[in-house]
């Protein structure tokens, strides 16, 4: 997210993974939005393989699974955010707005005014 000259990027640390970030939210919205991985994953234009990929990735680092599927034919086929899940999303939405007001805070004004729209050329010898 980038808020005025200020990049931020929220992400979960799990081991040497990222249980949650940016992109993996958006993933668990197009989820509860589509109701499988594989649409959720057309939806982002992302493979279903990257997608699988990623819920699994997330899967193993909480300690609640926060994707539960479905296989088999039927109405109750298809992925879906357990509660875990939702919680976990929505506290991280949480978190992205209470970054959005770091925009706001007189460090961030005076840091943007500090900073050159683009670099000088380099200065080496």
């Amino acid at each position: 997210m980038k808020v005025g000259s200020l990049k931020l990027k929220l992400q979960l640390v799990c081991g040497d993974a990222f249980a949650l970030g940016p992109g993996k939210a958006d993933l668990l919205d197009a989820i509860d939005r589509e109701g499988s991985i594989s649409a959720a994953g057309r939806a982002m234009n992302m493979s279903y393989r990257r997608a699988w990929l990623l819920v699994d990735e997330m899967n193993r680092c909480f300690k609640e699974r926060v994707v539960e599927t479905a296989i088999g034919g039927g109405s109750q086929r298809g992925a879906r955010l357990t509660e875990a899940g939702k919680a976990a999303l929505a506290d991280y939405r949480e978190l992205e707005r209470d970054a959005e007001a770091l925009a706001e805070r007189p460090s961030l004004k005076r840091l943007t005014l500090a900073v050159r729209g683009t670099p000088i050329a380099s200065e080496t010898s």
